[in-house]
C-alpha cells in the first residue's frame, strides 16, 4: 500500500502543483477565505469524498472511511489563509490579489492535502480506520482558526487519536523534514503598553513628566522578566517593535505606546511573565510620575508534539524517506495554532523543507513578499501525509 501511495502522489503531482498554483493567484486573508474555500469544496464533489462546513465559517472539514472505520480516528490539518504582504515575485502565478500573498507556504499545504484526500479515498479499501482533513481558515491571525473549530465542536465530533499537521520550512533543504518530540514552539501573546505622562517643550523638563523617559525605562526594566524572573533552561524571548512618541525635536508628547511580543516554551510561567510585564509598567510609571495602562491580548499557546507519536511518526518518515531526510529540531520562538490542537489531543507537528540551492527564490524567509517553494516538494508531499496517516498504530 504504501508503494501504491507513493505511485498516485508522484501520477498527481502536476495537478498538486496546480491545485497550490491556483491557491497562490488568488490569497485571501484570516476568516475571508471564502474563494479558497468553495474550491476545496469543488475539489472534494470531485474526489467524492464526504466534508462538512459547520466547524468555521471558511473551514472545512472531509470525511474518509477505511476498513473497520472505528479502529482508529487520525486527523490531518492545513491552514489556508494567506498574509497582507504585496507579493514581488515574478512568476506566471502571482498573486491577483493586491497587496495579498501566500507567503507561508499555506498554498503548499492546502494543496498537499487535497491530493492525500484523493489518495486515501482511491486506497481505502487497503488501510483501516477513519481519516478526517481539516482545512482551516486564520492561522495568521488571532484568535485563530483552530481555538474557532474546537471552540464549535470540532474535537466532540471527529474525537482524534492523533492529529498530523506539516509546515513548510525553507531552512531545511527541498527532501527532507524535520521534527522534534515534546514543547516544539512557542506561546505568544500580544503586549500593548501606553505611557501617560505630562507633555509640553522640551527646553522645560522640569516642568512636564516625561512619558519617553519613562518608557525606556520600561523597555530596560522588562528585559530582567526574561533573564532574572524565567529560568535560564525555559527558552523565553520579551521584544518590542514599536515604540510611538509623536512628538517632535522640541516637544514631549503626552504619551507613549509601547507594542511587543512574548514567548515561551511553558505555560506555567507564562503566565507568571504576563502579570510581571503589567507590574513593571505600573510601577515603573509611578515611580517617575507617570502611569501605566497594560493590554495584553493572549495568543497561541506552546505547541506539544505527542513524544510517543512523534518517535512513532519519525520512523515512519524514515522508512518512508530515509533516515539522512528524517532531521532533528531544536525548540522555535515562532508561534502556531496548531497548538490548539496538541493541547486537546495527541499531536505531531513537523516542517517540510522547501529550499533548493539550484532555486535562490526558495531560500527566501516565510512572511517574505519574494517566498516561493521547489514545488517538486509536492511529488511526495501528499504521500508522506497520507503514508503516515494509515500507518501509525494507535494503541
Amino acid at each position: 500500500m504504501k508503494e501504491k501511495i507513493k505511485e498516485l502522489s508522484k501520477k498527481y503531482y502536476h495537478e498538486t502543483r496546480e491545485l497550490r498554483r491556483y491557491i497562490h493567484m488568488y490569497p485571501e486573508l484570516s476568516f475571508t477565505e471564502f474563494q479558497t474555500t468553495e474550491f476545496i469544496i469543488e475539489q472534494l464533489k470531485e474526489y467524492n469524498i464526504e466534508y462538512f462546513t459547520q466547524f468555521a465559517e471558511t473551514g472545512v472539514v472531509a470525511k474518509i472511511e477505511g476498513k473497520n472505520p472505528n479502529k482508529k480516528s487520525i486527523a490531518i490539518r492545513a491552514d489556508i489563509d494567506a498574509l497582507p504582504i504585496e507579493e514581488k515575485n515574478n512568476i506566471p502565478y502571482k498573486s491577483k490579489h493586491k497587496g495579498i500573498m501566500h507567503a507561508c507556504g499555506h498554498d503548499a499545504h492546502t494543496a498537499s492535502l487535497l491530493t492525500a484526500c484523493r489518495i486515501l479515498s482511491l486506497t481505502k479499501t487497503q488501510w483501516e480506520g477513519t481519516i478526517w482533513c481539516i482545512f482551516q481558515p486564520a492561522e495568521e491571525k488571532l484568535p485563530g482558526g483552530a481555538k474557532t473549530m474546537l471552540d464549535n465542536g470540532l474535537f466532540h465530533f471527529i474525537k482524534p487519536d492523533l492529529i498530523i499537521g506539516q509546515h513548510v520550512m525553507p531552512d531545511i533543504p527541498a527532501g527532507k523534514i524535520g521534527i522534534k518530540p515534546g514543547n516544539f514552539m512557542a506561546s505568544s501573546d500580544e503586549i500593548y503598553i501606553t505611557i501617560q505622562g505630562k507633555g509640553g517643550h522640551a527646553a522645560l523638563p522640569h516642568q512636564l513628566i516625561d512619558p519617553v523617559i519613562i518608557s525606556a525605562h520600561t523597555i530596560l526594566a522588562m528585559q530582567t522578566i526574561v533573564s532574572r524572573t524565567i529560568p535560564a533552561s525555559i527558552p523565553s524571548v520579551l521584544s518590542f517593535g514599536k515604540v510611538m512618541a509623536n512628538g517632535i525635536v522640541n516637544v514631549i508628547p503626552n504619551t507613549v505606546e509601547i507594542h511587543g511580543t512574548f514567548r515561551t516554551m511553558n505555560e506555567q510561567w507564562r503566565d507568571k511573565a504576563l502579570e510581571k510585564i503589567k507590574e513593571i509598567a505600573n510601577q515603573t510609571a509611578k515611580a517617575y510620575g507617570g502611569t501605566a495602562e497594560v493590554k495584553i491580548i493572549k495568543g497561541y499557546p506552546v505547541l506539544y508534539n505527542n513524544p510517543d507519536k512523534s518517535i512513532t511518526f519519525k520512523n515512519v518518515a524514515i522508512q518512508f524517506l530515509g533516515t539522512e531526510n528524517v532531521i532533528d529540531l531544536d525548540v522555535r520562538m515562532t508561534a502556531e495554532d496548531f497548538a490548539y490542537y496538541s493541547h486537546n489531543a495527541p499531536a505531531v507537528f513537523y516542517r517540510l523543507g522547501t529550499s533548493n540551492p539550484q532555486k535562490p527564490e526558495t531560500k527566501n524567509s516565510l512572511h517574505s513578499p519574494t517566498f516561493n517553494i521547489d514545488e517538486e516538494v509536492l511529488q511526495w508531499a501528499p504521500a508522506l501525509l497520507a503514508t503516515t496517516a494509515t500507518s501509525i498504530d494507535i494503541e
